[in-house]
């Protein structure tokens, strides 16, 4: 299994937008990247600042740490692709109906991840997919 350190993560971001940047190819998961990089301008500046590469992203800052949402991004993009955990397909085309927009769609998965990921750390539990899907499945349904 993958399991990159926070360095790595950033190089790949910051690589795939340097890349971008002067026109050079992309791999395929470079070019995924990419896809929701351009659908976040707020955060290219961050990509283009060896600093911000370095920098920590604290909640008390009250700023989003641009590579872990891009990778969350990511990571549901995946987890769409192969429908795991299964249902979760299913769930974002109810998302997608719901709120009309992709992105939207993709930001309320997010939202039940990092809650789910933020309960299994705090509680030191594995991460529930039932849980996850669950929460998916009621937000999904919210009117």
């Amino acid at each position: 299994m993958f399991n990159p350190s926070k360095e790595q993560v950033r190089q790949f971001f910051t690589e795939a937008w340097r890349k971008h940047r002067h026109g050079q190819s992309l791999t395929p998961l470079e070019a995924q990247a990419l896809d929701w990089m351009l659908q976040h301008p707020e955060y290219h500046a961050d990509l283009e600042d060896p600093g911000a590469a370095q920098a920590e992203y604290a909640v008390e800052g009250g700023r989003t740490n641009p590579f872990l949402h891009l990778s969350m991004h990511l990571a549901i993009t995946e987890q769409l692709s192969i429908d795991q955990p299964p249902g979760i397909r299913a769930a974002h085309e109810r998302l997608l109906r719901r709120t009309g927009n992709p992105h939207e769609a993709a930001h309320e998965i997010m939202e039940c991840l990092g809650q789910v990921v933020w309960e299994s750390q705090r509680l030191g539990k594995p991460f529930s997919s039932e849980h996850y899907l669950d929460l998916l499945n009621r937000r999904a349904t919210l009117l």
